[in-house]
């Protein structure tokens, strides 16, 4: 494109690089900015991209996130957009600019100063955070799993406790080696599930003076009444019992009060000994949405939108994916925040700036529920399908569903990559996984 084109195209920003952000990026960078009819622009505080529902494995360690990770630059010079590395920090919707801060580097030496990126149309998609609703204790003493980063962050504190209770010579305190995950939703189940094969693995590797099912102890804390309180009741039963037979404590019902710096108090003054301690209970948007210039938020400071994914009170800005609340009429309440919802979005998306650039009306997005997946490592995997697949709910578990959870992240990677790509990519890690450890040791 060249700069005469480039300033007269439709200026399109989007913020954040997440599951749908990314996807989108893409699909209009390889349509409109590939034809000059669009200059796409992908801001993000991060230089790479990690599907989120991953995180549980990196943290684990039976994902290797080097050989997964998507370089924005590279997809951006590959597939016709820009990236802009950047956290925004406020929008001019009178001049239609976005606002970033100065970016540093590790050593807080400035790598970008503050910036602004002008826009004709702003899609906001920077996903969501857990929730700790206050909870004394939390942002001291637990860690979560919201960016690759937490989740490095885990699996190395992990490895160095298993390798500390090896090397020293008294015995174990009682939260050594002792992990609890708050919160029993898709992400605390399925890293609870995974946290049971992989320690195993960690210590096989010579660490022979911890004994992993003696040791090395697991336990979940769930304030609804049971675990997967999103999924029907019957595989909720299967779930907590798969867990119970991998010697995985689960506590339902069980509110917590505090975390403290060797465990987690429980409402009803109990205290459950955990050196490590996971939070994963809880949803909510990032709390500077909320300041962006007076546009619409509700209580967990996600952007209100209406049915075209247009913000209430700027129709020039969109939000899409989990830091938006969008309506689902079907239910008389909002689309939940899943990665299935991310990606419908960016694909209504992608049509609805074609409608833009023609002049043509813009049409609703209506949520079509696929179902949930939960997977609990290589022992099984449930979940629900919904009336969009086979006509009725139906309940699936075992190897079906386990097939039906690996084609999501595919799906997803043949939106960035296309199938060539993904072929070649999906031979190469099995080769791979033949000669490395299974689980990832630093």
């Amino acid at each position: 494109m060249n700069a005469q084109s480039a300033q007269s195209a439709h200026r399109v920003v989007i913020v954040g690089g997440g599951a749908g952000g990314l996807e989108l990026a893409t699909r209009l960078g390889d349509t409109l900015g590939r034809r000059g009819k669009a200059q796409i622009t992908l801001i993000d505080r991060a230089r790479t991209h990690i599907w989120k529902p991953k995180l549980h494995e990196i943290a684990a360690g039976s994902m290797d996130m080097s050989e997964h990770e998507v370089g924005y630059l590279a997809q951006a010079h590959w597939h016709h957009f820009r990236f802009r590395i950047g956290e925004l920090v406020g929008i001019d919707r009178a001049d239609r600019q976005v606002k970033l801060a100065p970016f540093l580097d590790a050593d807080g030496k400035e790598v970008t100063p503050a910036r602004s990126f002008a826009y004709d149309t702003l899609i906001i998609a920077v996903g969501s955070q857990s929730n700790d609703f206050g909870t004394p204790g939390v942002r001291e003493h637990a860690l979560k799993l919201e960016t690759p980063a937490d989740a490095q962050r885990f699996h190395l504190r992990l490895v160095n406790a298993c390798v500390r209770a090896h090397t020293q010579q008294t015995p174990l305190r009682p939260e050594q080696l002792k992990v609890a995950i708050i919160g029993a939703g898709a992400t605390g189940v399925e890293l609870a599930a995974e946290l049971h094969q992989t320690t195993r693995e960690l210590v096989a590797y010579g660490l022979d003076r911890v004994d992993a099912d003696k040791d090395i102890k697991v336990s979940v804390i769930e304030a609804a009444p049971r675990v997967l309180p999103a999924l029907p009741e019957r595989l909720s039963a299967a779930t907590e019992a798969l867990l119970a037979k991998l010697g995985v404590e689960v506590h339902t019902g069980a509110k917590v009060a505090e975390v403290l710096p060797g465990g987690v108090r429980l409402s009803d003054d109990r205290v459950l000994p955990a050196e490590l301690v996971v939070w994963a209970a809880g949803v909510k948007a990032p709390e500077f949405l909320t300041r962006l210039d007076g546009l619409e938020t509700n209580r967990i400071n996600q952007l209100v939108v209406k049915q075209t994914l247009q913000t209430t009170l700027d129709d020039n800005v969109f939000a899409i994916g989990d830091c938006a609340a969008c309506p689902w009429p079907e239910h008389n309440g909002f689309v939940p925040p899943r990665a299935q919802a991310a990606h419908q979005q960016a694909s209504h998306m992608l049509g609805q700036i074609k409608r833009r650039l023609e002049g043509k009306p813009l049409t609703d997005y209506r949520y079509r529920d696929f179902g949930s997946l939960v997977s609990l490592g290589k022992f099984s995997t449930v979940g629900n399908m919904m009336g969009g697949l086979v006509g009725d709910n139906m309940m699936i578990e075992g190897l079906f569903a386990k097939l039906m959870y690996a084609s999501l992240y595919k799906m997803h990677e043949l939106a960035l990559h296309g199938w060539t790509k993904v072929g070649l990519d999906t031979v190469a890690r099995m080769i791979t996984r033949r000669t490395e450890p299974h689980v990832k040791l630093h």
